[in-house]
């Protein structure tokens, strides 16, 4: 493992925020079981507080961490979804009583979203890190940061911790796309 990248996963898993490429765009990165961090995310890009965020995961497995039972289905819509190339988040509904210990996450909802990004590398990064909330590096309503020079722009010394040489370009500046699993397996596009 390189220095910069064990250096960035101990900073995140001490739940610091960090601002790094994603496998869509840059994202304002924190553990998304560290409350406090959390709402320092929110507190960050001015998010509205009752939207929740993409939670990125290294494997399918670490839904059940959260609380969500997935049915047959869903797990198998789940992988196939997952197995293509183009970045997906899926929405998946908590059973009733399920999600009281993750309000913060999901603000009422009763939801969850979560992206199991397609790159490998990407997706060992995340297994070392734990599951990140990952909202694009912004102010909400503004254009997401192609770069950390624009990121910097944004937050300025307020984020822990800048990572990322590279200029998001081509499908790399598109956020990605939603869908909403209902019990059965079946696709409702909430963004394309």
């Amino acid at each position: 493992m390189l220095r910069k990248e064990k250096k960035v996963i101990e900073i995140l898993t001490n739940g610091r925020v960090v601002v790094m490429p994603t496998d869509t765009i840059y994202g304002i990165l924190g553990n998304a079981f560290n409350k406090k961090t959390v709402v320092r995310i929110y507190s960050l890009k001015k998010r509205d507080r009752s939207k929740p965020c993409i939670i990125l995961i290294g494997s399918i497995d670490e839904i059940s961490k959260f609380g969500i039972s997935l049915s047959r289905k869903q797990l198998l819509t789940a992988k196939r979804i997952w197995s293509l190339s183009y970045p997906t988040s899926i929405i998946f509904n908590y059973k009733k009583g399920e999600s009281s210990n993750f309000n913060y996450l999901h603000k009422g909802t009763n939801s969850l979203a979560f992206r199991l990004p397609y790159t490998t590398s990407f997706k060992k990064f995340l297994i070392k890190t734990g599951p990140l909330l990952a909202p694009s590096a912004n102010i909400e309503g503004m254009t997401p940061a192609k770069n950390i020079k624009e990121a910097k722009r944004y937050f300025k010394s307020s984020v822990y911790y800048y990572s990322g040489k590279k200029e998001m370009k081509g499908k790399n500046t598109k956020s990605s796309k939603i869908v909403k699993l209902d019990k059965n397996g079946r696709k409702i596009i909430i963004r394309k």
